[in-house]
């Protein structure tokens, strides 16, 4: 019951970050574009957190952390998959100036075929039913977990890292690249404090899991910043577009939520981490405190899949 109230929970805060996407970047923006998107992202970088989460924690208990994230990984991954071909669908309807229900089947195959972005979210589609496949073969992520985490893994990498870099920035060599890791560092980070809510109860497990996860964080927030940057430098043209258009306004609310986050990312480092790492903080105080980072990571993400489908 509290990974459902989880889950629940994620999922209202995605929907009312989407509705706040939209309201920012309206009229460039769609809502249903923007929502089918987010969770797209959210259930693909859940399914790379999932994926890698086994890697916090020391050997000895690896194949136990895999055996309870292999549920939620299947859950996951199969959200994915019904995201990226709803996605594709509304991309083809779009391209082909129709709706989803009037789309013919040549059309979308067409779109699917002889475009870029139609490939792209072929590569996703197939990057999101590799991880579904790998999860739920049956005993194979108890049995051969380290092989399985690196399929699905890198599945999922690929698929989060490809569909970036058909965004604004694929204009840009320079741009493509830094929205392909800025997606990737932030899926990571993200990723892997969803899959520790999710799959982590006791506080030994969290007193030896967070530090490992606050020196892979680290890293991850230098390079989304850094890329992050780069990205908007050659994709903005002016100042005047961070408030004059839609996409500069999610924009600047994504870098607020972003600097939100990583200053209460600072204060858990600062605070949270010892306690933790020396069972000072129970397993309460710590599954409350990253629910909270999360709910701010799940409204950056949707803003990022905002960013991406408005024009």
């Amino acid at each position: 019951m509290t990974r459902l109230r989880t889950v629940f929970a994620g999922v209202i805060v995605v929907v009312a970050a989407a509705v706040l996407t939209w309201a920012l970047g309206f009229p460039q923006s769609s809502l249903g574009a923007t929502l089918v998107r987010a969770i797209a992202d959210c259930a693909a970088v859940v399914s790379l957190g999932l994926a890698a989460v086994p890697m916090l924690d020391v050997s000895r208990y690896r194949t136990e952390l895999a055996r309870r994230a292999a549920a939620p990984l299947i859950l996951g991954s199969a959200v994915w998959v019904v995201a990226e071909m709803v996605r594709l669908l509304m991309g083809a309807a779009a391209a082909a100036g129709t709706s989803v229900g009037q789309l013919s089947a040549y059309a979308a195959t067409d779109f699917a075929l002889d475009t870029a972005a139609g490939r792209s979210g072929l590569v996703c589609v197939g990057a999101a039913a590799l991880c579904l496949s790998a999860a739920a073969l049956p005993h194979a992520f108890v049995v051969k977990s380290p092989t399985t985490s690196v399929v699905i893994g890198g599945a999922a990498a690929v698929g989060i890292a490809g569909r970036a870099l058909l965004g604004h920035a694929s204009a840009s060599s320079l741009g493509g690249i830094a929205v392909a890791l800025h997606a990737l560092a932030a899926a990571l980070w993200c990723g892997s404090l969803a899959a520790m809510v999710l799959v982590v109860e006791h506080r030994g497990r969290w007193a030896r899991m967070l530090p490992r996860f606050s020196r892979m964080s680290l890293w991850c927030v230098v390079t989304l910043t850094v890329c992050g940057v780069a990205a908007a430098v050659t994709t903005l043209q002016s100042p005047a577009e961070l408030w004059q258009s839609g996409y500069g306004r999610i924009l600047v609310a994504k870098i607020l939520v972003t600097v939100g986050l990583t200053i209460f990312a600072w204060r858990n480092r600062a605070w949270w981490l010892p306690a933790a790492r020396t069972h000072r903080a129970t397993a309460e105080v710590s599954r409350v405190r990253s629910r909270i980072e999360l709910a701010g990571m799940l409204v950056a993400l949707t803003l990022a899949a905002g960013l991406a489908v408005t024009g």
